[in-house]
């Protein structure tokens, strides 16, 4: 079977390996879909995510979905033939995190496909894999594979809601609308909020944040000298800075209202950035932020697989196994694409 592995910055190879086989209470699963985020590209293209390095040869992956080719003994929760997401995140459900409900926060974490820990995590950008049973989500639904492998986006999404608190009748912004930006706008408009601005440097990104619900949306590296993003979008009750841009994070500062809510979501520069703390005091503005997610993963599955919420505008592209490279420099290019999935031959 082709397993996709990252040695180093720009060192990606396509090897072939041994199909595995499921122990007791795991499932062998055949690759569906799976997506290609940005921490996979930052560990292809700089070999780390932040503090994140690359230590050992990594398969990058962690939003997928797929069809359970075999099970194990003991497994009930899912059968062979049957279509399912996987919940990427494996919480350990003893540390002070797991026992708060803050399942995100654990502090013995394996989230797949990530250099967090050592042995690294590996994820799923290989055509078959075993996972356990409790990771496994079925999917009864015709929603196509690429649909499915979007649970995970969304489930960032939904979770950075909640870490928002009511948005209900709630005016919001949101600085950036590349894919996680995207599911920010329908989690937002599924909580009930009245207005979605939506910012970002690229139009591309920006038309696909108008077909999933954004209300408006504006190319910040556009605005006339003088022009404030208030100015175009009013003082927004709630903000989520999404891109991971230092000056979008203090662009929500100068705009939220007076007592507003910022929830940070994207990762900022390891190296730190400047912020002008004080508006948080003059201002009363809660900063928040959203790492991951919590319990919300099903949630997700089932908003995609009844089609509560439309995810296909996302959906740019889908490469085999074999062209990965390609791939990754397709989903890197802001211009023409937003989520490009990996399959299988």
């Amino acid at each position: 079977m082709l397993e996709c592995k990252v040695f180093a910055a720009n060192d990606l190879r396509v090897v072939d390996v041994e199909t595995p086989s499921p122990g007791p209470g795991e499932v062998l699963i055949r690759l569906g879909a799976a997506g290609i985020c940005g921490s996979d590209m930052h560990y292809f293209f700089h070999g780390a995510v932040g503090s994140f390095r690359i230590r050992e040869p990594l398969t990058p992956g962690h939003e997928a979905s797929g069809t359970v080719a075999a099970v194990g003994e003991g497994v009930t929760r899912v059968r062979p033939g049957q279509r399912i997401a996987i919940n990427p995140s494996r919480a350990c459900g003893q540390c002070a995190g797991c026992r708060e409900g803050r399942e995100n926060l654990c502090s013995n974490m394996r989230f797949l496909g990530s250099a967090s820990v050592f042995p690294h995590m590996q994820g799923m950008f290989r055509e078959y894999f075993t996972m356990p049973q409790q990771q496994c989500v079925p999917v009864d639904s015709d929603v196509s594979m690429q649909e499915i492998a979007m649970s995970e986006p969304l489930s960032v999404a939904l979770h950075s809601v909640h870490r928002a608190g009511d948005l209900l009748g709630k005016s919001v912004l949101i600085t950036g609308s590349g894919t996680i930006g995207c599911m920010m706008v329908i989690a937002a408009r599924l909580a009930g909020a009245r207005s979605i601005t939506v910012t970002d440097v690229v139009d591309h990104p920006l038309d696909v944040a108008r077909q999933v619900g954004a209300d408006r949306t504006v190319r910040t590296d556009q605005l006339a000298q003088g022009t404030t993003l208030a100015s175009i979008a009013g003082e927004p009750d709630v903000a989520f800075e999404v891109s991971g841009a230092p000056q979008a994070l203090i662009s929500c500062l100068e705009t939220v209202r007076r007592g507003g809510i910022i929830v940070q979501v994207g990762t900022l520069p390891v190296d730190g950035m400047h912020l002008p703390a004080n508006l948080v005091m003059q201002r009363e503005i809660d900063l928040r932020g959203s790492f991951r997610f919590g319990h919300v993963f099903e949630h997700a599955v089932q908003a995609i697989a009844s089609r509560r919420v439309d995810v296909r505008p996302v959906i740019s592209a889908s490469h085999s196994l074999a062209d990965a490279q390609a791939a990754m420099h397709l989903a890197r290019d802001k211009t023409r694409s937003m989520k490009v999935h990996l399959v299988p031959a």
